[in-house]
């Protein structure tokens, strides 16, 4: 009797348990909703449901001829297999005050220089950080797995677990229905592997507690089934933001990545730099089993950065462009200066790497242009006076900064790492031996052959098409300021001479919300008893 009464006791505390947190669950959504209601937000899973009730509204597919896409971030920009065109989807833009959320399909044409975006009836919400592949399979596919809503005030975070596919014979969207994918996340990766779309790692963020992935699931595009995958071998750790392509033999490579630890209570940003090869199972016909296995890295590797991006080339090669690794990680990171931490500037890069796999071994190498040789200095600086003469002096200064980046990029004195800070940025190049072009040239020598380097950046997109790499947008830090580009290059990997420029970088954005500046000033102003309410950067 006794262990029956105490079994009792157990059950009935547990349930007292369950019911205590149900109801502290429940006075916190009532808290939080009120908390929204002065915002004038709804809360985030009825904003998404709105979105999508609105796009099943639209009865037909429009194409509408429209101009370049504007700022923004963490959308998705793919080449399409067959034809000579580049489809841009989603992404979001950040002002300072609000965050504003994209779900339009643009397509870039390259023979004609043609931007274009279609509308098409009941597809999906807006995100950003989802993952979109292209495959040639009905006519042309572009699939796009999961991604983030964030809400205007940026105190919500949505993140999703759909899968959806925009058939581009008739133009028209289908959100897929399958059971037993990826759990909801967003900064995850996604590749095409045969017949499947292959999706890793990611990361779960609801403002309590946020949570990295490194599970690994397939997605047949056949059967149009998921499958969770069983892997052996040394595996990569939970992470978000990295690398993944397909090397030249098939297999898929894994570099790179960010994630958050807990150190001594203290959250810690980790970039990772390891890499690693993921490859089937050869003895395994359910196509379930694959294996992990770690790959050395050899040659002119990149300094620890993360927000790369990468374009599979031709022969095996595959190129990486910018980056970024905040400064505070180099220095002494000890509690106190890690809440400071958010005050620090990132070191930026606007380099680029190439690397080939083969076998186990991954062989890096530092790209450097060779510039156009036929146009000689005299032509390069009569160009440059001749913009500054139609900008205004505002618009001059800017060009001071750009031309600075220029040199910076082009300097070739050895394997060494330089700061330039202006009002906009700071950014940091490190230049070493170049893989293609004359060794020891000088900076004069360089600007000679007419060479452009777009500015440095994180969080740009490239891809790859018809033998030349596209680089589209990408964030800068100043501060307290996320500035968000948008513009556009291509480089011809064939010549390797100098990047040229489809849209020309503004670096001009309104921002509203707060600045180093403005506290300068609040902290002078509490000082003389004067009070500035404006919190408008006026620079």
């Amino acid at each position: 009797m006794g262990k029956k009464d105490k079994k009792k006791k157990e059950e009935k505390k547990g349930k007292g348990i369950e019911k205590t947190a149900e109801k502290t669950e429940k006075k916190a959504k009532l808290k939080a909703k009120k908390e929204l209601a002065a915002k004038g937000e709804d809360d985030i899973e009825s904003m998404v449901k709105a979105i999508e009730e609105e796009e099943r509204k639209r009865q037909e597919v429009k194409e509408v001829v429209v101009g370049p896409p504007s700022h923004r971030s963490n959308f998705s920009m793919t080449a399409h297999s067959d034809n000579p065109e580049i489809v841009f989807f989603g992404g979001e833009f950040y002002n300072g005050q609000k965050t504003t959320m994209f779900n339009d399909l643009l397509v870039f044409n390259l023979k004609r220089s043609e931007w274009t975006q279609i509308k098409s009836p009941a597809g999906p919400p807006p995100r950003s950080s989802h993952q979109a592949c292209i495959v040639s399979q009905a006519g042309g596919q572009l699939w796009v797995f999961g991604g983030e809503f964030t809400s205007p005030s940026e105190s919500q975070f949505y993140h999703y677990k759909d899968l959806w596919v925009f058939h581009f014979a008739s133009k028209r969207w289908e959100k897929v229905t399958a059971t037993g994918g990826p759990s909801a996340r967003s900064g995850h990766r996604m590749v095409v592997f045969k017949k499947y779309l292959i999706v890793f790692g990611g990361f779960h963020d609801n403002l309590r507690d946020c949570k990295y992935f490194n599970d690994l699931y397939s997605f047949d595009l056949e059967e149009r089934k998921w499958a969770k995958l069983v892997t052996v071998g040394s595996e990569p750790s939970p992470r978000s933001a990295c690398q993944m392509f397909s090397a030249e033999d098939g297999r898929v490579v894994v570099y790179g990545g960010y994630c958050k630890e807990k150190v001594k209570k203290v959250e810690k940003g980790v970039t990772h730099i390891d890499m690693f090869l993921l490859s089937p199972d050869k003895h395994d016909d359910t196509g379930i089993k694959w294996r992990w296995q770690t790959v050395k890295q050899v040659g002119e590797r990149p300094t620890m950065r993360t927000g790369l991006c990468n374009a599979v080339g031709r022969d095996g090669k595959v190129f990486m462009f910018g980056g970024v690794m905040d400064k505070q990680s180099e220095e002494d990171d000890d509690e106190e200066s890690e809440e400071d931490s958010d005050d620090e500037d990132g070191n930026f890069f606007n380099e680029m790497y190439s690397v080939n796999v083969e076998g186990e071994r991954a062989t890096w190498h530092l790209v450097t242009l060779t510039g156009r040789k036929e146009i000689g200095e005299k032509g390069e600086k009569g160009e440059k006076k001749r913009r500054r003469k139609e900008k205004g002096d505002g618009e001059a200064m800017e060009d001071d900064n750009v031309d600075q980046l220029e040199d910076l990029a082009l300097e070739d004195a050895g394997p060494t790492t330089v700061t330039v800070e202006s009002g906009a940025f700071t950014v940091s190049s490190t230049v070493g031996e170049a893989e293609k072009g004359a060794k020891g040239d000088t900076l004069a020598e360089l600007k000679e052959k007419d060479c452009f380097v777009p500015s440095a950046r994180f969080g740009s997109q490239m891809v790859f098409k018809g033998g030349s790499l596209y680089l589209f947008g990408g964030i800068i830090e100043s501060g307290e300021k996320d500035i968000t580009l948008k513009d556009f290059y291509s480089l011809d990997t064939n010549k390797i001479d100098s990047w040229n420029v489809i849209i020309e970088s503004d670096q001009v954005m309104e921002w509203l919300g707060e600045t180093d500046d403005d506290d300068d000033d609040d902290e002078e102003g509490d000082d003389e008893d004067e009070d500035d309410e404006s919190g408008m950067d006026t620079d």
